[in-house]
């Protein structure tokens, strides 16, 4: 652990979101990455129809209209992809693992380009370079001799494109597991795992229209302005014509009250901006579910007055009697509900709560956007259903300008999902995968990322291939994790970057570099290209432009294709047939999933085309035919509520979160500066009235520790306290700084996803002087 003088600064910022803040740090990244000039063109063909799709998050495209279609975070993933900084052999040849554990993981970030493949060598404590063919032979040779295929494990980052993520679960598939643990597993499984049961299929019902003629949007637990940039544009338009934004949050973030549009000279050279959203609503940490039943509580309430009045209802009767099951029970739930519950369990005055029903009520057309801050609780599969039944209620699903919105992160994770990257498959999809191609899948459910970290540690899983990411940073328990992969007898990475996953490895070892989205990918003499899917199911292809940072680079599909051939032969697939032909693959891909018929056409048009979501249309997949209202009760016997019971108001509870120059775990740099932090990570957000009541002052530095029951001591040192507009009794703090304080075992019911929101921690005067610490 490497110790540095602590340094940086707190200091408000007054400015709008982006603007020309934006375009400063876009030209600070470019010149900090040393992008040449050449490639700075790159940035026009950024998410346009002859370029490349950003691989940063997975906002879609608004149809090319404009001439650049990029972000400031998307500028700083395509600086990085883009950097002449390499990292060579004669790097690793400098550097020992353990001088470069010693490292942050921004100063890791920065070494640059990855160019050789790579082989850990345990007598010098280093890596040195290993032939391809070689690389492939030593993964065949690990794989073939495991007592069973569920002895590995197959991760997948959601960068990956949809023709990589297909092979990848095919060859898994052939091989014999379906262990998929997979970057959606930590962030948007309740999603996934919660709207299927309500209304037939885990994606959101609209699309980029749909906001053109949105009168009221909804945001919960998102942070558009740091996550997805592009998603501003969006609420800019709907705020301008006069449609109602609401803000649903335990933090008020600049990027939701005012936004400059770099897009717009006129804003930009008169210094004005636009005003995002009109209503702020600070639910405390967990407290989401209790609000939405609030609101829905008193949307029943005040249909049994109109009710009652004779005057016109709220719920749309109409929608709920031809297109849903369960009304009646769910309404007498809501009856019944102790309005002081509601208040005390959403940590959100009555008041608020019946005022945001009145705002939900006079919605013609309505748009529930969320992210992390739903879905990384205990009980996130329950708020999912709870904010379904909510748009139920007045027929806002299947509607022009209304829906469902969950916004992802990473730019293909929900491609990567519907192309195969799932340890639940279901019947039907292995059964026309097999059908299709002659064998006899894997039918146990695999293992997913908290369970693959669990097995790794019990020593039932033996070998890990990462498919992008940086697992070990990305994950939980950050100790834990870090035994678990050493625990290994191979770790793999296919990546770009050098990261601290490649740093905490098995007893062999291997880097595989692998070629970026923004660069040039010939097989056979022919420039391929890549498809992906965005959060609104638009699959659309990329086109890399760029010279590949290394000739010794291999595409991720190359790579998989490789790694498959060596490890099954070709007696049943032409890999490397694959390899050299992308369009093969798409073809396959259109044999095995409904919905990619004409694949190859169609993704060639501009914009690409749409993935039918049946719920979008009103056709309901769930096993009663119809969309489901749930009940729920509001749980109070929860591990934040325990571990109060004992310690009272001194225990806080933590969120993890991302800083503005950050991408999942990838540090750009040390700012956040709409939460006015400068030059470092290692602060906590804390309410002013906490900061008093437990004895401290602002900036003073504090330990984290968790209160948990496996008697496990989890710690995190050394953090500075920050005075935040957040709810008494909750803290944030970013990530990965604060993973170590997650328990593997603190997990979302049904999801299995880390409740990295909502994590009991107590609060200690650091006892050594402020440092910066590097795992």
């Amino acid at each position: 652990m490497s110790k540095s003088k602590a340094k940086g600064k707190i200091e408000a910022y007054h400015h709008p979101a982006a603007g020309w803040g934006a375009l400063k740090y876009v030209a600070i990244n470019l010149i900090k990455e040393r992008v040449s000039g050449g490639n700075y063109r790159t940035l026009f063909k950024q998410n346009q129809p002859d370029g490349f799709d950003c691989p940063g998050c997975a906002w879609p495209d608004r149809q090319h209209a404009s001439t650049f279609e990029f972000c400031e975070n998307g500028v700083k993933a395509v600086a990085a992809e883009s950097t002449t900084k390499r990292v060579t052999p004669a790097f690793f040849e400098e550097h020992t693992v353990e001088s470069l554990m010693k490292q942050t993981d921004y100063e890791l970030e920065q070494h640059g380009r990855l160019t050789d493949p790579m082989v850990y060598d345990a007598f010098t404590d280093r890596y040195k370079p290993i032939a391809w063919h070689d690389a492939f032979a030593l993964i065949a040779r690990h794989l073939t001799q495991l007592d069973s295929p569920d002895q590995a494990a197959f991760y997948t980052s959601g960068r990956a494109s949809n023709e990589a993520a297909f092979l990848y679960q095919l060859f898994v598939r052939m091989y014999g597991t379906n262990n998929f643990p997979d970057c959606s597993n930590m962030c948007h499984e309740a999603t996934s795992r919660g709207l299927p049961s309500t209304v037939g299929i885990g994606k959101g019902t609209v699309t980029l229209d749909d906001f053109e003629l949105a009168d009221t949007i909804i945001i919960f637990g998102q942070n558009p302005a740091t996550n997805h940039p592009r998603m501003l544009g969006e609420l800019r338009e709907a705020s301008r014509r006069g449609a109602t934004i609401v803000s649903v949050n335990p933090l008020r973030e600049r990027g939701l009250e005012r936004f400059t549009s770099p897009q717009h000279a006129a804003e930009m050279l008169t210094f004005s901006s636009t005003k995002i959203a009109s209503t702020f609503i600070q639910p405390k940490l967990g407290g989401d579910f209790a609000l939405i039943k609030g609101v829905a509580k008193h949307l029943v309430e005040l249909d049994d007055k109109a009710l009652e009045n004779g005057t016109e209802r709220l719920l749309d009767f109409e929608f709920i009697s031809q297109h849903t099951q369960g009304f009646s029970a769910f309404a007498d739930d809501l009856r019944s509900e102790s309005w002081s519950l509601l208040e005390t369990e959403s940590g959100v005055a009555r008041e608020e709560i019946e005022g945001l029903a009145r705002i939900y009520a006079n919605g013609k057309r309505v748009i529930a956007t969320w992210g992390m801050g739903i879905t990384q609780h205990k009980h996130s599969v329950q708020t999912v259903h709870m904010l379904s039944n909510l748009l139920m209620m007045r027929g806002n699903i299947g509607r022009e300008g209304a829906g469902l919105c969950p916004v992802r992160g990473h730019s293909n994770v929900q491609g990567n999902r519907t192309v195969g990257i799932e340890e639940k498959p279901t019947k039907a999809f292995l059964d026309r995968l097999g059908m299709v191609f002659d064998f006899d899948p894997p039918r146990e459910h695999g293992l997913d990322v908290v369970e693959t970290v669990e097995h790794m540690i019990d020593g039932h899983v033996k070998v890990f291939l990462g498919l992008g990411g940086n697992f070990a940073m990305a994950t939980p328990d950050t100790p834990r994790t870090f035994d678990a992969l050493r625990s290994c007898n191979l770790t793999v990475h296919i990546t770009t970057k050098l990261n601290r996953s490649h740093l905490v490895h098995g007893s062999d070892a291997l880097i595989l570099p692998t070629l970026g989205r923004t660069e040039i990918d010939v097989q056979n003499g022919v420039a391929q290209g890549i498809t992906v899917e965005d959060s609104m199911s638009m699959v659309h292809i990329s086109y890399g432009m760029n010279k590949p940072a290394s000739p010794n680079l291999m595409s991720e599909t190359a790579i998989v294709a490789n790694i498959a051939h060596a490890t099954l032969g070709n007696a049943k697939v032409d890999w490397l047939a694959y390899a050299a032909d992308y369009a093969k693959i798409r073809d396959a891909i259109e044999q095995v999933i409904d919905g990619f018929d004409r694949y190859n056409e169609r993704v060639g048009q501009p914009g690409g085309f749409h993935l039918r979501v049946a719920s979008r249309e009103r056709d309901w997949k769930t096993s009663t035919g119809k969309a489901n209202f749930i009940v729920h009760e509001v749980q109070r016997d929860t591990p934040i509520a325990r571990a109060k019971a004992l310690h009272g108001d001194r225990l806080m509870t933590l969120m993890t979160t991302r800083s503005h120059d950050q991408y999942n775990t990838t540090i750009y740099a040390l700012d956040d500066r709409y939460r006015g932090v400068f030059g470092q990570r290692r602060v906590v957000f804390i309410n002013p009235a906490d900061i008093e009541m437990l004895g401290f002052s602002n900036g003073d530095w504090v330990d984290l520790t968790t209160v948990w029951d496996d008697n496990q001591e989890r710690r995190a040192e050394h953090f500075r306290l920050v005075e935040y507009d957040i709810p008494r009794g909750c803290i944030g703090a970013y990530y990965p700084e604060t993973n170590p304080l997650v328990p593997l075992s603190s997990v979302g019911d049904v999801c299995n996803t880390p409740t990295s929101k909502s994590i009991p921690v107590l609060l200690h005067r650091s006892s050594e002087p402020p440092v910066l610490l590097a795992f």
